[in-house]
């Protein structure tokens, strides 16, 4: 019986309906700590949905790539 050894790395995006004419991408980041957070802030509420950590630049641009943006915005 022969086994698959390699896994195939899954997307770390999760799936998520972005409007543009609502809603901005937006990574918001920590002052203190440095953290960064990818998503999508509502235009009118305020609201950040939150979609993924970005650790290094390969996870911004798999978000970008993803979603299929130009430019983030960064909020502190």
């Amino acid at each position: 019986m022969a086994f698959n050894l390699i896994k195939k790395k899954s997307s770390t995006v999760p799936a998520y309906a972005y409007d543009p004419d609502k809603e901005k991408p937006v990574i918001r980041a920590s002052i203190c700590n440095g953290e960064q957070v990818a998503g999508f802030k509502n235009m009118e509420s305020g609201k950040f949905n939150e979609i993924m950590m970005i650790r290094d630049d390969k996870d911004l641009k798999e978000f970008m790539k993803a979603f299929r943006l130009g430019h983030v915005d960064k909020e502190y």
